[in-house]
């Protein structure tokens, strides 16, 4: 009995790793390469103003504090009309740090290190997503995104690799971000607790941040499962992304 429980955990490990990496492959995720540099989209610029919320789970690990510098420099470098909101993900709410505001320089100060503590953690990353897309107006002239920066993993109602990508405030994430035309871009980041120790939990994380990503008309980007170098390349594929998106809509 024991050893029919154990191969049947195995099995359902195997099919859920084989779903996660099935998604990647059909989605919109961008794997940034670890130990190269593109030259070519060094000071690319965004081309259109913005609306964007900056959301930080507050329990990603302290690797992230050194990313601020070049997360202020993206939205300092946002064009003229633009807005930006700065939020951080944590225990329960949802803590805005600067409401949208035309003041790049402004939002871009009000960015502080994320606690990365387990006591920070919110269990479910989605329900404050939720909280800050009701700050979007659906009827904006000007194109409406998030930057999710995120480990993605939903341990609300338990660590299930099955509904990888499914889960219930995932999918109410989805629909209110159509609802609103609100586009999700996800840089993936470990938190201090399970995706910093587990590639399973980091996978299913990372799937979750595709599903949202893509079906919002986003994108997600992501450094593999383990370890985190740096956001430089994420930013530089993300103003690459946003200028080919706002290419196809003209």
């Amino acid at each position: 009995m024991f050893y029919r429980r154990l191969i049947s955990s195995v099995a359902m490990l195997t099919l859920a790793l084989a779903a996660t990496a099935a998604t990647f492959a059909a989605g919109s995720t961008t794997v940034i390469p670890t130990n190269t540099v593109n030259t070519d989209r060094k000071n690319i610029q965004v081309s259109e103003p913005l609306n964007l919320a900056v959301l930080v789970q507050d329990d990603l690990i302290s690797q992230v504090g050194n990313e601020l510098g070049v997360t202020r420099d993206f939205i300092r470098s946002l064009p003229s009309g633009s807005r930006v909101m700065v939020g951080y993900i944590t225990t329960g709410t949802l803590q805005v740090r600067q409401p949208f505001t035309a003041d790049l320089d402004k939002a871009a100060r009000s960015l502080r290190m994320p606690r990365s503590s387990t006591s920070a953690s919110a269990y479910n990353p989605y329900v404050e997503v939720i909280e800050a897309l009701r700050s979007f107006d659906a009827n904006s002239k000007v194109k409406n995104a998030v930057l999710l920066i995120s480990d993605g993993l939903d341990t609300s109602r338990g660590f299930d690799v099955m509904s990888s990508g499914h889960t219930v405030d995932l999918e109410r994430a989805i629909k209110h971000a159509n609802d609103r035309n609100v586009a999700v871009y996800a840089f993936y980041a470990p938190a201090v607790g399970l995706t910093s120790r587990s590639r399973l939990a980091a996978s299913y994380g990372q799937n979750s941040l595709n599903r949202l990503a893509d079906d919002t008309g986003g994108k997600a980007f992501f450094q593999g499962t383990t370890g985190f170098v740096t956001f430089d390349a994420y930013f530089d594929h993300l103003r690459q992304t946003l200028n080919e998106q706002y290419a196809r809509a003209s």
